[in-house]
């Protein structure tokens, strides 16, 4: 049952009144997309709304509340919504979830609480759950006292994927694990002048560590993103290339059948159309420049990938060369490489019956060079210079990234290894920071990874929670380096290197639907990126850089 937050006789007679109107009435009322939610077929997601919306009928298989306002979840509060099948909770206000809170979700796999300010987790609280399968608790943390004894046994028991659950307290436990805990016989509760005591020393460390990071902001520069341009229209890919000192990008747009291109107004400050490649379910531009020439493959799901040439006289993009439909029936990316000085395009193919080629410029045009291993159903091509040498690592819904060498005799690539325990990645992006080489590999359920190479093996350096990620891009401005984290079910985060703790922490969240690329241009010493959304408005953020020392 959603909260009520009316008041008195008033809210008792708006309730009867809704009773008396007609089912099918009802229905069609309650079916709107409330002001602080966005709503397709199968999905909804809330921002900052104080109850849970009741949408009918109950055929909506994703809900996401973010930032919510309500203080608990009481039982039965979502059995209205029987066919959801993930159910997200991140960052808002309960503090309490009760008894049977999740009774009629006899369907639901996926439960993501991460970062409320949970206090009390009733014993009955999952119960009816039959079909869970991932649970996630991350950063909420618990009294592992005696009330916390349920939970503990609980965990011993379930077979669903369960993130660590941490303990604030009691002292001896503080920042272990709840599984860890080896005894419950202490009190539940602590009282007196020792706790009054402790709290004046934790609020009194808090404050002098806040003034310090106070003064920190104060005497170096500030970093943030805020949005320069909104473009109205939904996108799967952002490519930028530069051709006569001028910068433009190649946008896929799957839903309006083109591939747009911008380039870069000097007056304006903005992006502006420029020409237009127009196609059937494009999911991918990609621009290739060799010497004077600037080509761009047009990727297809439909009708076959075609790659298209500028013709100056023309001034605009025509029709150059088609690619094959027998090799390649589901493009899933491209990825542009060299090796000595010869220009290759990669296609990974995502379809069953798949063959990811690679093609090569031979002076008049693209031909297939080499067919990559089939039947794997690939989602992502990375090329990566791993100690001066060529190579390629695909990412596939089938197996874990493997990794192929180039080999200087045959010059074609072979298998050379893989990066194992790291199933379901759908995409890799390689960078560097320091001379040294890392992988950001993205993950659509569990944790996405950053990796780093140590000159054998890539060793995992930071596991990001990635509920619903499609991408995760990496993106460097000066000396800052970031990765967004696009969600489809929450908001995307944007993390930032710390280089003292030598990992990426949050730094900013931006909302962005369902989306799929996040892609960098600069141009006139201005810092932008692109982030497409699959399912709303094109963004175009800018990196802006404060300095409050002057």
């Amino acid at each position: 049952m959603a909260l009520w937050r009316g008041g008195g006789a008033l809210g008792l007679l708006l309730l009867s009144a809704a009773c008396l109107i007609p089912p099918s009435a009802q229905v069609r009322r309650l079916a709107r997309c409330p002001a602080t939610c966005s709503c397709t077929k199968e999905s909804i997601i809330c921002v900052g709304s104080s109850w849970v919306p009741r949408i009918v009928p109950g055929d909506i298989s994703s809900l996401s509340l973010v930032n919510g306002t309500f203080l608990e979840i009481k039982d039965r509060m979502f059995s209205h919504l029987p066919s959801l099948q993930l159910l997200l909770l991140n960052s808002n206000s309960f503090t309490v979830i009760r008894d049977d809170a999740f009774a009629g979700l006899f369907h639901l796999e996926y439960l993501f609480i991460e970062g409320n300010k949970i206090e009390t987790i009733s014993r009955n609280a999952f119960r009816g759950l039959r079909d869970l399968t991932h649970l996630d608790l991350r950063g909420n943390k618990f009294e592992c006292d005696c009330k916390a004894k349920w939970l503990y046994l609980w965990l011993k028991m379930t077979n669903s994927t369960v993130s660590d659950v941490l303990c604030i307290g009691p002292p001896e436990y503080q920042e272990k694990k709840l599984n860890e805990v080896t005894s419950f016989d202490y009190e539940c509760t602590t009282t007196g002048p020792q706790t009054d005591e402790a709290k004046q020393r934790g609020w009194q460390l808090e404050l002098s560590l806040g003034f310090c990071e106070l003064i920190f902001v104060f005497q170096h520069p500030l970093s943030d993103f805020v949005v320069h341009q909104t473009l109205p229209y939904q996108s799967v890919s952002v490519d930028t290339f530069n051709s006569k000192n001028d910068v433009y990008v190649a946008i896929a747009q799957p839903s309006m059948e083109n591939c747009m291109v911008l380039e870069w107004d000097h007056i304006e400050m903005n992006f502006r159309s420029y020409d237009n490649i127009t196609g059937q379910s494009i999911v991918g531009c990609k621009a290739i420049l060799i010497d004077d020439q600037v080509f761009v493959v047009v990727a297809q799901l439909f009708g076959g990938s075609h790659i298209y040439k500028y013709d100056e006289s023309w001034t605009k993009f025509v029709k150059f060369q088609d690619i094959e439909v027998s090799r390649i029936s589901k493009p899933n990316d491209i990825e542009l490489f060299e090796i000595d000085d010869e220009s290759f395009f990669i296609i990974a193919d995502s379809s069953k019956a798949g063959l990811s080629t690679v093609y090569k410029w031979n002076s008049k045009g693209f031909y297939s060079y080499q067919s990559l291993h089939e039947w794997f159903r690939d989602t992502d091509a990375e090329f990566v210079d791993i100690d001066g040498k060529s190579h390629l690592i695909l990412s596939s819904r089938s197996q874990v990234p493997i990794i192929l060498q180039w080999n200087k005799s045959s010059k074609k690539f072979v298998p050379h290894g893989d990066i194992p325990n790291m199933e379901d990645v759908l995409a890799v992006k390689s960078f560097r920071m320091q001379n040294t080489l890392y992988l950001s590999l993205t993950r659509f359920i569990g944790d996405s990874r950053v990796m780093r190479w140590n000159s054998k093996q890539f060793v995992e350096v930071q596991a990001l929670p990635s509920r619903g990620a499609m991408t995760l891009q990496p993106f460097s401005f000066k000396d800052n380096h970031y990765l967004a984290l696009g969600s489809d079910y929450t908001f995307s985060q944007i993390y930032q290197w710390d280089k003292e703790k030598q990992q990426f922490k949050k730094f900013k969240e931006i909302y962005v639907q369902a989306p799929r690329s996040f892609t960098a241009v600069s141009t006139d010493r201005r810092d932008f990126f692109f982030a497409s959304s699959f399912k709303g408005k094109t963004k175009i953020f800018e990196h802006i850089i404060v300095d409050l020392s002057l």
